[in-house]
């Protein structure tokens, strides 16, 4: 008999810590959409998670929050953080939250996977617990390769070839030499060139007395999100490349040919008009 309450007693104390696991607040947060994908820099993008486990009134008042963390900032359209009373949903129902989230990207943002984090706390949890999800991010920066191509010093042209090396197409690209010490621009030192597709090359031609050494440039341009970006590049400068260039001016000889062949001409002509008038005459 005393067997028979024993093991009685063992089932009860069972079936009550059972129980009481059972009713253990569990907080799980997923993220199930990003809308746009991929998202873009300086435009927004909405996201929704999942918060599961509120419908156990053990949970109590559950807190959930989404960190602000560069590149991402929090809309102000968007509540955050969001205070959840549990236990409060029907049967035959879902039983987990949907918390949507509009979310800016900064100008900045990098390409690929960036982290954003979540925090969520409850009245039954000691402590905050943080979970780490990503948002896709596509790249709008563009990057160049800038070189000189040519320089005259008879004309002071000075031609730089500029090359798009990023996968991005570029619009309004504009080319600046600022003041420095071993340019002197004559005329504008700003060129703009227009747009540029990735992988693609243009030139630009500045009118400047050059000393041999780093020129400084600031290269501007629109990306796809129609933001004005802004980088700096240095390109090396050295006139002995460009001395004496067989290619650069057409031999002297030619500029003398050129002028007698056109003197021929038009005595020829004038030769030709006389002797039709005599020719009538007669």
């Amino acid at each position: 008999m005393k067997r028979g309450y024993l093991i009685a007693l063992m089932l009860f104390l069972f079936i009550g810590f059972a129980s009481a696991a059972t009713k253990e607040c569990t907080i799980n947060v997923s993220m199930i959409n990003q809308d746009p994908y991929p998202a873009m820099p300086g435009e927004t993008v909405k996201v929704i998670f999942q918060i599961n486990g509120v419908s156990n009134p053990d949970c109590g008042t559950v807190k959930f929050e989404v960190k602000e963390n560069f590149p991402f900032t929090i809309d102000p359209s968007s509540q955050n953080p969001i205070t959840i009373n549990s236990g409060i949903y029907a049967k035959n129902y879902s039983s987990f939250y949907i918390a949507p989230y509009k979310i800016r990207i900064n100008t900045d943002a990098l390409k690929g996977d960036t982290p954003i984090e979540v925090g969520y706390t409850s009245s039954s949890l000691i402590g905050e617990r943080f979970k780490d999800f990503t948002i896709y991010v596509e790249n709008t920066k563009a990057d160049f390769e800038i070189y000189v191509k040519d320089y005259s010093s008879a004309t002071s042209i000075l031609t730089l070839e500029i090359l798009n090396i990023e996968d991005v197409d570029v619009q309004a690209l504009t080319i600046e030499i600022p003041k420095q010490e071993n340019v002197e621009i004559k005329g504008a030192n700003k060129v703009v060139v227009g747009d540029l597709d990735s992988n693609e090359y243009t030139t630009a031609d500045f009118e400047a007395l050059l000393k041999d050494g780093d020129i400084s440039l600031k290269i501007v341009y629109t990306d796809s999100t129609n933001t004005r970006r802004e980088i700096t590049k240095t390109v090396e400068f050295d006139s002995s490349y460009f001395n004496g260039r067989k290619g650069t001016s057409q031999p002297v000889w030619l500029y003398i040919l050129i002028p007698l062949l056109i003197a021929a001409f038009i005595a020829w002509r004038i030769y030709r008009k006389k002797k039709k008038k005599k020719l009538l005459h007669h």
